[in-house]
């Protein structure tokens, strides 16, 4: 049984002048706006558009665990309450992450990486002593 060759068809619709230059589409016809979603504020229910996500690297995350960690120190509020509460068995397990990061990673990272958690590692560790008292 020979084998049969799927292929796929490109039909491309923009239009041109005649002088090569792209016009803007025309308004759909009924048959092509029923495979369409919705756009625009209406779709999502006038919710505005989410805000990006950084960038997934190793600052970001250490960055992240720092913010959580300020957060349960009672540095900065809480962004869901707005509240800035203590929670220091939070905050040691956040700086033990940080820690046990920091000796997983020996020798893995760039200087500047390093530098960062080392740096990150000291303040926190300095913040949390003081707040223990």
């Amino acid at each position: 049984m020979p084998e049969q060759e799927k292929g796929f068809v490109v039909k491309d619709r923009r239009m041109f002048s005649q002088e090569g230059q792209s016009t803007p589409p025309e308004e759909p016809g009924p048959a092509e706006t029923q495979d369409r979603k919705p756009e625009g504020p209406s779709a999502a229910g006038a919710q505005p558009p989410p805000t990006p996500l950084p960038e997934i690297n190793f600052p970001t995350f250490i960055a992240s665990l720092n913010a959580s960690a300020l957060v349960h120190l009672g540095v900065i509020e809480d962004p869901v309450s707005g509240k800035a509460e203590k929670n220091l068995a939070m905050a040691k397990q956040t700086i033990d992450i940080l820690s046990m990061l920091q000796q997983k990673t020996a020798g893995n990272l760039t200087p500047d990486e390093e530098a960062m958690q080392k740096s990150i590692l000291y303040d926190l560790r300095i913040l949390y002593v003081k707040e223990r008292g």
